[in-house]
């Protein structure tokens, strides 16, 4: 399924009505897209002059009087075909008697040319009453002129609605929520073969009109442009072509009002007829102002990094190394397939153009519009795949276009420079596969007369399925499953049935689930005062610099990526902590304590493999600054006991190694499991917290999730009931060598005693004044406890005293 957001197009119905001649209501119509899977989200009325000159009349001046209380109003009386004359005041300078005049009545609504709406009411203007308004051009949207009012033939009768004099054309406008997936169906032309095949499954057979280029052909060959495309990855195919003698102006009303209906506001005719075909046909196009072109030569090709270029918006933009441009012989014209430049764009007083139809790399588009924050009509179609086959085809549509409208000629043949024909995609497509995903078996028949609707060509029949060729224009049809998809659409979601027999199976699933021990832990960090964090998976290529880090020759790079931010996948669960923790440091969120559970990626030759990870990242005060609350900074033990306390909840036995070797740990430990690392934890090197901008400490903390859901299934918890008998308490004050660990203590300990000792916690640690060099003094309780009777002191002392014998063997420990 696409994963990219819903994009909203509109579609002209009277311009769908141009390839397909159906007469049903535009409520139908949409009910049949949506079950194609083309989403009908809304359909707007559109009208070519707001408001559809509804209650505006033709009036005849019977009288113009000046206005007894104001100098520059009149005071006419008006006949509208009715029985009484309407007085009206006007402040127009041309009103006078014998005019055929637009008058609005009372109750009408007019649109300013901002769209704000005013009803016209019966009132007074300087104590005359007035009964309606004589209008002017802009006030009705006829024009732009507003020097006066609009003055009609003379032959117009009184009382006839001006709708009926001027022509308005309405249409009404489906919005079409589209999947990213549909390229195909990104036009006007993609639509109407949609709904074909919707119509022909229906059993409704139409006829499918296409534009006709019969009427092409090259006047003179007097301005022949050169090209020549140096990136030809990048632009596989490139056609052009050149029209001298032409005028630039104003398009006609139809291609205005069709353009209008989507949205969009003409501009002049040349540009307009490239907005025309590309929403016409899906195959953006741009004019170059010709006489613009130094050298007589288009170069399709990248430009270094940091070259400078102005586009149409006069924004000022800095080229990357991988922008593919158009280019004359000394200099950049366009972004291709994004933006053009202010340079040679088509002016009024542009009389010759070289007229472009090309087909880009997605990719490449995508990653350029990306890069300069660009969404156009052009890199919004380039960047999802168009149709390669009709570059041509749509060159020419507009050529015959321009000759019609702009007037000219054509002076060059057509350049079309496709030397990798970008081939069709082949699909075997088995009948039981269909019938399995469908749910139900289809006619064979009707299998193969849906595929042909949709210009899928069926090259074989067997028995077992066909044989068929995919169109390159439906660039997400690559598979069984897509074409399994298709035929589905068509055929219709509502029209496979349903049995009325439930079946279900039982499955074997694990005895703990991930998310289970997920959400458990979970809890218990939110209890410590730890915030879950989702960090996204993927990220910035520039963190392979950090080598304690990343290894580069791992690295998962994405083949598409949203942007450099979003490039690759990432390695170690630390750099997306730091990113976190850098983030909120920016914004004075100082004292952090996070944890997330995610993935790692790495590549190992042609294997890609997948980690799962626990990681607590903490960094600042441990508790908020409070008056009556000392100040306590985070530090290693904390992070310790959270990380104990984790596989402590789980019951999982581990071994500590405080001989770590780590590329990411300026000091850290390990606690293991027969050899192998459950977690690793201690303070981040300020060499790679500083690559983030971090200058505080950062403790983190790795486990190895995967390695520590297999202990959760080996482990065999065992339930007790809490001891009726009370526990006694002993406590060492032990003068050791500063290398010897609590660890030790606590080994001995359980080794000499493993029935009656419960615990032994570390109470006090002394370095200072008054002790040996070398030496510290550790402060150790060690609680006892006998579940089927109470202790006594004999037994209590029997067992001190072989603690204190082993720590002065192992340990060379003193009693203090």
């Amino acid at each position: 399924m696409p994963t990219e957001k819903i994009i909203a197009m509109k579609i002209s119905y009277n311009w769908l009505k141009q390839f397909i001649n159906l007469d049903w209501s535009a409520e139908k119509t949409a009910t049949l897209l949506t079950d194609l899977g083309l989403e009908v989200e809304g359909i707007a009325t559109f009208e070519s002059i707001k408001g559809g000159l509804k209650g505006i009349v033709v009036g005849e001046v019977l009288s113009c009087e000046k206005h007894p209380n104001a100098d520059r109003l009149k005071v006419t009386t008006v006949n509208i075909g009715k029985d009484t004359p309407l007085q009206i005041v006007c402040g127009a300078p041309n009103v006078d008697a014998g005019q055929k005049v637009p008058v609005a009545t009372i109750g009408t609504t007019l649109f300013t040319p901002e769209g704000e709406a005013l009803e016209i009411k019966k009132g007074k203007i300087r104590g005359m009453a007035s009964e309606g308004m004589i209008c002017a051009e802009v006030e009705m949207g006829l024009g732009e002129s507003h020097d006066g009012i609009m003055i009609l033939d003379a032959a117009s009768k009184p009382g006839t609605p001006l709708s009926k004099i001027f022509e308005i054309e309405t249409d009404e406008v489906f919005e079409i929520g589209l999947t990213p997936n549909r390229a195909d169906a990104m036009s006007h032309w993609g639509t109407a073969r949609d709904l074909r095949s919707g119509l022909l499954q229906q059993g409704t057979q139409l006829e499918f009109i296409t534009p006709s280029n019969v009427n092409f052909r090259v006047d003179n060959r007097t301005h022949k442009i050169n090209v020549e495309v140096l990136n030809k990855e990048l632009a596989p195919r490139y056609c052009g072509l050149t029209i001298s003698e032409i005028k630039v102006g104003e398009s006609p009303q139809w291609i205005q009002n069709r353009l209008k209906a989507i949205g969009l506001k003409p501009k002049n005719n040349i540009v307009d007829i490239t907005n025309y075909v590309m929403h016409e046909l899906g195959q953006p196009l741009h004019a170059f102002d010709s006489g613009k072109i130094s050298g007589g030569k288009i170069e399709v090709k990248k430009l270094a990094a940091g070259t400078k270029f102005v586009t149409l918006d006069e924004v000022e933009r800095t080229l990357h190394e991988e922008d593919l441009m158009i280019c004359d012989s000394e200099k950049p014209l366009c972004i291709a397939g994004v933006f053009g430049g202010i340079e040679s764009g088509v002016t009024l007083n542009t009389t010759s153009i070289f007229l472009e139809s090309a087909y880009f790399n997605p990719v490449s588009i995508r990653k350029t519009a990306k890069r300069h924050g660009l969404n156009t009509d052009a890199s919004f179609r380039f960047e999802r795949g168009i149709d390669p086959n009709i570059t041509e085809y749509a060159l020419m549509r507009a050529a015959i276009l321009i000759k019609e409208i702009a007037g000219g000629m054509i002076t060059s043949d057509v350049v079309d420079l496709y030397p990798k024909k970008i081939e069709d995609f082949q699909v075997f497509l088995s009948f039981d596969k269909t019938a399995q995903l469908i749910g139900e078996e289809l006619p064979k028949e009707t299998i193969k007369n849906i595929l042909t609707s949709l210009e899928i060509k069926i090259n074989n029949v067997t028995e077992s399925g066909l044989g068929l060729t995919i169109p390159a224009y439906r660039n997400d049809v690559t598979r069984e499953a897509d074409v399994v998809e298709e035929i589905l659409r068509v055929y219709g979601y509502n029209n496979i049935n349903f049995t009325e027999k439930l079946n279900a199976s039982i499955s074997k699933t694990a005895t703990i689930e991930d998310y289970q021990v997920q959400n458990k832990i979970a809890s218990q960090l939110n209890g410590q005062g730890f915030y879950e964090m989702m960090a996204n998976s993927l990220t910035a290529s520039r963190h392979s610099k950090q080598k304690d880090v990343v290894d580069e020759e791992s690295t998962v790079k994405m083949l598409n990526p949203l942007s450099h931010e979003l490039s690759v996948l990432r390695q170690h669960m630390l750099i997306s902590a730091l990113e976190a923790v850098a983030y909120n440091i920016n914004r004075k969120r100082q004292d952090l304590k996070l944890f997330e559970f995610g993935k790692t990626y790495h590549k190992n030759q042609d294997k890609y493999i997948e980690n799962k990870h626990l990681t607590l990242t903490i960094c600042g005060n441990l508790d908020t600054t409070h008056w009556n609350t000392p100040e306590r900074k985070s530090n290693f033990f904390f992070l310790k006991g959270s990380v104990e306390s984790v596989l402590n909840r789980l019951a999982i036995k581990f071994k500590s190694n405080p001989s770590l070797e780590s590329s990411i740990f300026s000091e850290g430990l390990s606690y293991e499991y027969n050899g192998k690392i459950l977690v690793s934890f201690g303070v981040i090197k300020k060499s790679i917290a500083k690559h983030f901008d971090i200058e505080t400490e950062v403790l983190y903390a790795d486990f190895n999730w995967d390695f520590v859901l297999k202990q959760i299934e080996n482990n065999k918890i065992q339930l007790r009931e809490i001891s009726r008998f009370p526990e006694v308490i002993r406590d060492f004050a032990l003068l050791i060598d500063n290398a010897v660990t609590f660890e030790s203590i606590y080994t001995i300990a359980f080794a000499e005693e493993k029935k009656l000792l419960k615990d032994v916690r570390l109470f006090d640690v002394y370095l200072g004044k008054n002790l040996p060099e070398g030496k510290k003094s550790y402060a150790v309780s060690f609680i006892f406890r006998d579940d089927k009777k109470t202790l006594t002191d004999k037994q209590i002392d029997k067992v001190m005293n072989k603690f204190q014998q082993q720590f002065e063997k192992q340990l060379g420990a003193e009693l203090r």
